[in-house]
């Protein structure tokens, strides 16, 4: 695999954090970085264990080869093929928010294509697609493949992605996230340049600044299809006529020079809360193993490490169960097959219920529980993670927790996504399977 280094100013960054002190922030937000070259980590040093590095070692071998399609799509069908990504999950972005920004217009959007641990970008005569992968220990590495056709496709790592993929936005690890341009203004929020993060607590009318967006959403409404607004560093503009429940982009762009004529409203929210869920994984876990390699040196016990990783593992669990969800003032629709075949990807209890079934109508999913709970990078926390977030969760199901912050989740829910954890996830803790539910 080729490597693409860190940028000098970067580089000089990640330096400074890497060789300072490194202590527990009070909000995840407020770390700028974690040390990527810690001993525990080696961020930079190791190749990543992720989808596409694997993909990458299948083509150097010859065991897989990348077909070349006609017509503009180059690599991205063959890709998508391997990485096991549907084209419904496409989703459209027309903000100068990538390493080809010359590429992209309101005219030329990048798609985005994702499922819970890859996402693909392409953009119309660029000259590469752009990856993210997620490796279980390391968090989010990024990649390109060169558009142009080769005997010998390969990846090339780009850390210099970090640039904007690493900061407190993403949690202080190299991470993923959805921006929001949004009309300017002086109000403090978490922001990525002019842009606001989203995600699934972020509330309807502040997302998807610099989107296009298909769905129905009744009398709610977004930022997004507003092309008044595409550049987070200079954003403004008032909304625009004809953004809102809007079922084709026709009008907007050739749609036909993309695999899906589609940006599905379902696709971003379920991407969305995939994005804050996948750094949070990544914060908790690099936050236990370099607390446990430094205690392993005498340092610390790893009953205090335990105590230090509480709020961490707290925010997670309630990120987890959705207690902050931003409730839906009308009934969502997408136009894509997406909110069909996302589900079908399982799994189900013997009731046929999955936690990937949506509801819709004032909520994303009908079972409140994170999917990515059967991701690798949840299997690959830390054992002292991963058991006491076990073991926070099982309180809240079985209704032991009953704190307020809990308070949305009804004891039907509870008991519902108590029975499909345990009929659907393996290795579970003893204590989760022995008596009845509640």
């Amino acid at each position: 695999m080729k490597r693409r280094g860190l940028l000098s100013a970067l580089a000089c960054t990640v330096g400074v954090v890497a060789a300072g002190a490194w202590a527990w922030a009070d909000r995840l937000e407020d770390t700028f970085s974690l040390p990527l070259d810690h001993a525990a980590i080696q961020y930079s040093q190791r190749t990543g264990d992720d989808p596409v590095a694997r993909l990458d070692k299948q083509l150097e071998s010859g065991q897989t080869k990348l077909d070349f399609a006609p017509n503009g799509w180059g690599y991205l069908l063959a890709l998508l093929k391997q990485l096991g990504i549907n084209a419904d999950s496409q989703v459209l972005v027309f903000s100068k928010t990538s390493i080809q920004i010359p590429h992209i217009s309101p005219r030329t959007p990048r798609a985005i294509y994702f499922n819970d641990d890859v996402a693909v970008g392409y953009v119309q005569n660029g000259e590469a697609l752009e990856l993210s992968a997620l490796d279980p220990e390391r968090g989010v590495f990024f990649y390109t493949l060169d558009a142009a056709r080769s005997a010998q496709p390969g990846f090339a790592r780009r850390d210099d992605c970090l640039r904007c993929h690493l900061g407190p936005v993403t949690l202080g690890v190299p991470g993923i996230l959805i921006s929001s341009v949004h009309p300017r203004s002086e109000e403090l929020r978490d922001v990525h340049g002019s842009a606001f993060v989203t995600d699934h607590r972020s509330s309807f009318a502040e997302r998807w600044g610099g989107w296009y967006v298909t769905g129905t959403h009744g009398s709610e409404h977004h930022l997004g299809n507003n092309v008044a607004l595409i550049d987070p560093l200079v954003p403004g503009g008032p909304a625009q006529e004809g953004t809102q429940n809007v079922t084709t982009l026709a009008k907007m762009f050739d749609t036909s020079k993309y695999l899906a004529p589609t940006s599905d409203i379902v696709a971003l929210m379920t991407l969305e809360h995939q994005t804050r869920m996948t750094n949070l994984m990544t914060r908790v876990g690099w936050d236990a193993r370099i607390a446990l390699h430094d205690g392993a040196n005498g340092k610390e016990s790893n009953d205090a490490i335990g105590k230090e990783l509480e709020p961490e593992i707290e925010e997670m669990v309630g990120y987890m169960l959705f207690t902050d969800e931003a409730p839906l003032g009308a009934p969502v629709a997408g136009v894509s097959s997406f909110s069909k075949t996302f589900p079908e990807r399982g799994p189900r209890d013997r009731a046929g219920r999955s936690l990937r079934d949506f509801d819709l109508q004032t909520r994303l999913f009908r079972y409140p529980l994170s999917y990515m709970i059967y991701s690798a990078a949840f299997d690959g926390l830390p054992d002292l993670v991963r058991e006491r977030v076990y073991r926070r969760l099982y309180e809240v199901l079985t209704g032991k927790d009953q704190a307020k912050k809990f308070a949305r989740l009804s004891a039907e829910d509870r008991r519902a996504v108590l029975e499909i954890v345990r009929q659907t996830k393996p290795e579970l803790p003893a204590y989760w399977t022995a008596g009845p539910v509640q």
